[in-house]
């Protein structure tokens, strides 16, 4: 498992030793997409409850005229769904998945910035005492006393995906 979780950080860094990405927080932890996969930040917008969506991607926004998932990765990493606050942002981006590219926007408590990783300050998820499930994170970014979150969203979307095709399936 671990070398897998490292191929999947070597394909995040692609050869380069930075990475330019936007950070923000989920839960009071520090994550970071690679800046440019994200297409847009936007304030809150009006959700449509979608039944018997799963949670995860439970309700759809209007983009640009365009109706697109809203996820929450909260939900994915086990966490605790929590109110909207005067911070909460969604974040659009552009995702590949089963080859297609999609727009979702995805929930944060807070964005923060731009800014630029090192390679040399990235590590695998550990293997052992992590909440998560380790293929959900590419890998942990030190950064002064802070790590940063890299989340693989191809993994965590392509999860999502295959667990409602399985579960419609065994309907």
């Amino acid at each position: 498992m671990n070398e897998a979780v490292r191929k999947i950080s070597e394909d995040l860094w692609d050869g380069r030793d930075e990475l330019e990405v936007l950070t923000f927080d989920i839960a009071g932890e520090m994550f970071a997409l690679e800046a440019v996969t994200v297409q847009e930040i936007l304030d809150l917008l009006p959700e449509t409850i979608v039944p018997g969506a799963k949670a995860f991607v439970g309700s759809v926004i209007n983009f640009r005229g365009k109706v697109i998932p809203l996820a929450d990765i909260r939900l994915a990493f086990g966490m605790e769904a929590t109110k909207p606050t005067i911070d909460s942002r969604i974040i659009v981006i552009e995702i590949d998945i089963d080859g297609e590219p999609v727009l979702a926007g995805i929930r944060t408590d807070k964005v923060h910035e731009v800014t630029t990783l090192l390679r040399a300050a990235g590590e695998p998820p550990p293997s052992v005492g992590m909440r998560w499930r380790p293929d959900f994170i590419d890998c942990l970014v030190k950064r002064g006393t802070e790590f940063i979150i890299i989340p693989n969203l191809q993994v965590i979307f392509s999860a999502q995906h295959d667990h409602s095709a399985a579960v419609s399936n065994h309907a």
